[in-house]
Formats: C-alpha cells, sequence, structure tokens
C-alpha cells in the first residue's frame, strides 16, 4: 500500500511540463461548459415566463394597445340626476380618449400634421410638447366623438391609441346649467348640485370602492325642467327687449320650499364648461347679493304690522322728507300727506317705511329681519351662496335706509324664501333643490310672523297688484299679487338714477298662495317710446309672462269666479 502510493507520487512527477498544462486547460474547458448550460438553461426559464404572461394578455384582451396607459375604474361613475316629474338631466355616456405613446412614434410633426386633419382646432404646440418626451404615455385630447375616432382610425399613425372613459352629459345644455353645475375632466362636482352630490356621500362611495353605476339610485331634483325651460326663455327675451346686462327669476314653492325653477342670464352650457369661467356666468340669484329696492318695504310693513304698534289703517305722516345730517330721504312719487300703511304699502312711501321701522326701533328692525333670514347665509344644497351684507353698526339712517331697500344686500333667492314666509301663514321654510314633500316641509318650519300678519300682507299684494305699481304683473285667472323694487345702482361711490337693479316679487293665487316668483333684470334701459325703465315696466311683465305660461305645468287652474272676489285683510288689522 505505502509502495504504490509512493510510486504514483513519483510517476506525476515526472510527467512533462507540456502534459500538465494540457491537463489544466481541460479542467477549465469543462467549467467553461457547465456555467453555459446554467446560463442557457436561465434564460429558457426567462423566456418560458416571458411567453407565458403574453400568452395570458393575449387570453384577456385581443388589443394589448387598449390596455396601455391608467386603468378607468368604476369610482368615476356618477348618479343620474333627474327633476321631479322623473325626466333626465344628467347622465353618465361613455366617450373615446386619445392617448399617444411617444417612444413609438417616429415622425412627431407628421403625425401632429395628419393628426389636425381630423382636429383642426388641436393645439400644435402643446401637443409637440408632449410627444417629444420619451413617456410611455400621455393623453392628447379627451372626449371624442365617434367621428373622430373613425378619422384617427383611418390614419393608421403608428404609438396613437384610444381609452374609453366616463363623460357626464347634460341633455337640456344650458336650461338648469346654475342649478346642475357641472364636472372636472375626472367626472368630479366641482359646482352646483354636481358638488353637492359629491359632498353628500359620494365621495366617501369612491374611497370606498362602492361606486358601481349599476347601484347609484338617480338623485331626484324638485325642479320642473318644463318650468325651468320657460323661465329661461323669458329671461332671454327680456334681457334683449330692455337691453339688459343680466336677469334672473326663482319660482319657489311657498307650502314646502322646493326650487321649481331657477335661472340667471347670461348662463353656460355645461357640456362645454369653459364658458362658465366667463365673468358675467355668475348665479346671480344664490351667488350674487344686491339692494333689492322696495321689494324689501314688504318685509317692513309685516314687521309694522307684526310688531303691534301698526294696523292697516294707522296713520303714518309722510307729508315731508326726513334729514339724517346730509342725507335726506324723500318718496319717488310723493304724496305729501299722511298715509295709512296700506298706502305707504301701495304708494311705495320711503318716508312712511322709514317712519315705521323708526317705531319699532333698530333692534326690532334687525331682529326682524335676521328672524326671516336675511341678514345671515342662506343654508341650501347649492354651494354658491353669497353671505348678505349689512352695516357693521346700525344708526339711525341705515334702519330708515334699510326700511325702503338701500344699505343692505341679499341674495335674490333668500329675498323669495322670507316672501314666502310673509304669504303661507308666517312658516319660514328653509329652500330646497331636492323633492321634498308637504309633511317634510312642515316638520322643518318654523313660525316667524302672526297668521293675521300674513292674512294682512296677502291683502296688501293683492291690492298693490290690481290698483298700485304691480298691474303689469296680473294675469287673468290667476290672482296674482305682489311688490315692484327699482333700486339705483352704486357708481362710482353715489347712486345713479339712471342705472337700476330692478325687481318683482310676486304670489300667486293671491286667497291661497302656491308659489312665489321673484324675478330681476339689471341695468335694463327705457324701451322705445318710453321714457322710463322702473320695475313696474319691465319686471312686472316678465313675472306675468312667466306666470301665463308656467301656471299649467304647476298645477294650478285659472279660476276667473275668484278673481273677481277681493282678498280679505285679517279683521282685526282692519279696524
Amino acid at each position: 500500500m505505502k509502495r504504490g502510493f509512493l510510486f504514483r507520487r513519483k510517476k506525476a512527477a515526472n510527467l512533462s511540463p507540456l502534459r500538465q498544462e494540457c491537463k489544466k486547460h481541460e479542467a477549465a474547458a469543462r467549467r467553461t461548459r457547465r456555467r453555459l448550460v446554467l446560463m442557457s438553461l436561465c434564460f429558457c426559464s426567462l423566456y418560458v415566463v416571458i411567453f407565458g404572461r403574453l400568452v395570458h394578455y393575449g387570453q384577456e384582451s385581443g388589443d394589448i394597445a387598449q390596455n396601455s396607459g391608467p386603468e378607468i375604474i368604476n369610482m368615476a361613475a356618477r348618479p343620474d340626476i333627474i327633476d321631479r316629474n322623473g325626466l333626465l338631466l344628467a347622465t353618465d355616456i361613455k366617450t373615446d380618449s386619445l392617448y399617444a405613446e411617444p417612444r413609438r412614434i417616429f415622425d412627431v410633426d407628421e403625425t401632429i400634421e395628419r393628426l389636425s386633419l381630423v382636429l383642426p382646432e388641436l393645439d400644435w404646440d402643446t401637443t409637440y410638447r408632449r410627444l417629444k418626451t420619451d413617456k410611455g404615455f400621455v393623453w392628447l385630447e379627451r372626449g371624442l366623438t365617434p367621428q373622430q375616432r373613425a378619422g384617427i382610425e383611418a390614419l393608421g399613425l403608428p404609438g396613437i391609441g384610444f381609452r374609453k372613459e366616463t363623460r357626464r352629459f347634460y341633455p337640456g345644455g344650458e336650461t338648469a346649467s346654475h342649478i346642475l353645475g357641472l364636472v372636472n375632466i375626472d367626472n368630479t362636482g366641482i359646482a352646483g348640485m354636481e358638488k353637492y352630490i359629491d359632498n353628500a356621500g359620494l365621495i366617501d362611495l369612491r374611497e370606498a370602492g362602492l361606486a358601481d353605476p349599476a347601484a347609484l339610485e338617480p338623485v331626484q331634483l324638485s325642479i320642473d325642467i318644463r318650468v325651468q325651460a320657460i323661465v329661461r326663455d323669458e329671461l332671454s327675451q327680456a334681457m334683449q327687449r330692455y337691453s339688459a346686462i343680466a336677469a334672473g327669476a326663482v319660482v319657489l314653492n311657498a307650502k314646502t320650499g322646493e326650487v321649481v325653477a331657477m335661472v340667471s342670464v347670461p348662463d353656460f352650457n355645461p357640456n362645454n364648461p369653459v364658458q362658465a369661467l366667463e365673468k358675467d356666468r355668475l348665479n346671480r340669484m344664490s351667488a350674487g347679493a344686491y339692494e333689492m329696492g322696495s321689494t324689501i318695504k314688504s318685509f317692513t310693513t309685516a314687521m309694522a304690522l307684526d310688531s303691534g304698534l301698526f294696523k292697516l289703517n294707522t296713520p303714518v305722516d309722510a307729508s315731508k322728507p326726513l334729514k339724517f345730517g346730509s342725507q335726506t330721504v324723500h318718496d319717488f312719487h310723493g304724496k305729501y300727506r299722511p298715509l295709512t300703511v296700506a298706502e305707504v304699502f301701495r304708494f311705495s312711501s320711503n318716508i312712511g317705511s322709514a317712519k315705521e321701522a323708526e317705531a319699532v326701533g333698530i333692534p326690532g328692525h334687525r331682529a326682524f329681519l335676521k328672524r326671516l333670514g336675511l341678514l345671515d347665509r342662506m343654508k341650501t344644497e347649492l354651494p354658491e351662496v353669497a353671505h348678505p351684507l349689512e352695516p357693521r353698526r346700525w344708526k339711525k339712517v341705515n334702519s330708515a335706509t334699510i326700511a325702503f331697500g338701500h344699505g343692505v344686500a341679499m341674495t335674490p333667492l333668500q329675498t323669495a324664501v322670507g316672501a314666502a314666509a310673509l304669504m303661507n301663514g308666517g312658516k319660514l321654510l328653509a329652500p330646497t333643490f331636492l323633492k321634498r314633500d308637504a309633511v317634510q316641509a312642515q316638520e322643518a318650519a318654523t313660525q316667524v310672523i302672526k297668521p293675521q300678519t300674513s292674512r294682512d300682507m296677502r291683502y296688501l299684494y293683492k291690492l298693490n297688484a290690481d290698483i298700485g305699481s304691480g298691474r303689469r304683473a296680473t294675469v287673468a285667472g290667476y290672482r296674482v299679487g305682489g311688490k315692484t323694487g327699482t333700486a339705483e345702482k352704486l357708481v362710482n361711490g353715489r347712486y345713479a338714477n339712471d342705472v337700476r337693479f330692478n325687481a318683482f316679487l310676486a304670489a300667486f293665487p293671491m286667497d291661497n298662495p302656491a308659489y312665489i316668483v321673484l324675478t330681476i333684470i339689471d341695468e335694463p334701459k327705457p324701451e322705445e317710446g318710453k321714457l322710463s325703465a322702473t320695475a313696474g315696466l319691465n319686471a312686472a311683465p316678465m313675472t306675468a309672462n312667466i306666470i301665463r305660461r308656467s301656471a299649467t305645468f304647476l298645477g294650478i287652474a285659472p279660476d276667473f269666479d275668484k278673481e273677481k272676489a277681493p282678498v280679505l285683510a285679517a279683521t282685526a288689522g282692519a279696524h
């Protein structure tokens, strides 16, 4: 054993240096072959995995290009919006959007040039910057029409694809734009009831992954789209007829607080949201605060009667102007004699209204307006609501001017809401844009004036329409009553007597008022052949036209027998 071992050692030691070198090369070659086999196995395994994944994707979708870009998920869905009768106001539709993969585009200039044949409004500079990047995905155009998609597909451009997206569609266009609001490019509500819907729970559903389109119930509004269309048509005509810069109106259910129609023109088409950014598209009915002129005398008269200090035949001295330092309160059509409370209202006496406020006192005056919700920001579903404006500190002159509609600014909508309380028996109802029945309304109502005061105010409204400044608002068979308001606007810090904000505040039918109609017209000009442009000449006829055309849709039938019967004042107030 020992000898053999020594022999082998000696034999190896006697090998030539060339043989030893060959042995080393053979060992290195074996190691290299093993490494190559191992690397080949690795690459084969990798290709098998890639092939398997490609087969998997191919089974899921035949068009891999369609799976490029961000994934579209159901969280972008929104519920339909319908009117009080179930007619569709807003819905989601599927549209095609155009995207590009810049890495796959060989000639950017040619691509843009050919796309512009189908999309002539395509921004060349913006598109060029997007396509000159090395990104894998960029949006080029959202919301294509089927014709546009077909035209782009026919171009056969490499690196160009389409994605299905959800887009909001408003069948009525401008008709209810300020109420419905609009959404952004990602189908998120940014204004109007669309924004309210998001804030009322849709965002939470999206975050929880529960915003399945099939599970979203329609949101039913209080508006009647038929009446809404009538109101918009009348306002558009009035703007042209009186060369005004804006006009607006609201039709309010006096017994439920439901907004049945509300329009402010100029408006916008929510299908083309760029228009909404223009400065004159403000929703003047709820998002603008204005001095409402003599319509505020409705509240001053109601305050005087409700205080117990006045009755309809109580005399008020309006024989001479009132002076407050350098300021003087005049009557537009002065009678220069004592007037009863009823006459103060009928003749729209500034002096008489100021005297009524003076008798009630500043604390009582402010408290009454606050009780009717006229000095606080109105609470309703619509997000666009302006804060009323009032003097920081009320002095006698402030109370006097506020009594006839100057010195305090509020939204037209909240003016109508306050007037509803004067007409419906004295109950203040928060306005709503959602359908609400009478039982729900009464549960939320607040008694703010005496029923007797409400009866007196109904009498005065009808009297003013029959023989006062509201004659042009009457509609045969519908027993309309109301109050005009002609407010001079501030121009360079001074009131201008030829620049006006006019309003007419109406109710009908006056024996049992069901609806309040308030119209406004901003900076109207006199019609041809007329020397003036007061509210009785423009805002009142606008109101009459709206009532005449929409009363049937509102469920109010004409009654010509009742038209002849007088509306009686409360017995206690007539003494």
